[in-house]
């Protein structure tokens, strides 16, 4: 009778572990969020992290960062360079679709985690993965 409890018990912790498992878009979370995908891409994002096939290159982007809006606008500056354009998501919001506008070339940026102080994507250049791990401001 025991057994039968305990097992009772658990099948309902599993189900909601299931659910929640299924509920992480990227690769590196967030599990679950209050904040929409949208509240969460729209700020201003510095460098932590720059990686070009896996080879670090963060010494040499310093003072680099990019600022995400709500209505959809995006900027980056980096010392005397900057550009600007717009953002939308794409592929189930697995994506974001750069359009540049200024200085900034069109690109696909793969989320793999997004979060309220921390953004994580690569775009690929030809056969080069660019990665960048972000802090926000």
């Amino acid at each position: 009778m025991k057994t039968k409890k305990a097992i009772l018990k658990f099948i309902p912790i599993t189900f909601i572990a299931l659910i929640f498992a299924g509920c992480q878009k990227y690769e590196d979370g967030p599990m679950f969020s209050i904040r929409t995908r949208t509240e969460r891409v729209a700020n201003t994002w510095e460098i932590d992290n720059y990686k070009i096939n896996d080879t670090d290159w963060t010494s040499l982007v310093g003072g680099y960062s990019e600022t995400f809006s709500k209505d959809g606008n995006y900027s980056y500056t980096w010392g005397i360079l900057n550009g600007t354009g717009t953002w939308k998501f794409a592929n189930s919001q697995s994506d974001i679709q750069l359009t540049g506008s200024s200085n900034q070339e069109d690109r696909t940026l793969v989320i793999l985690k997004l979060e309220e102080e921390q953004f994580w994507y690569y775009y690929m250049q030809g056969s080069d993965k660019h990665e960048f791990h972000l802090t926000g401001k």
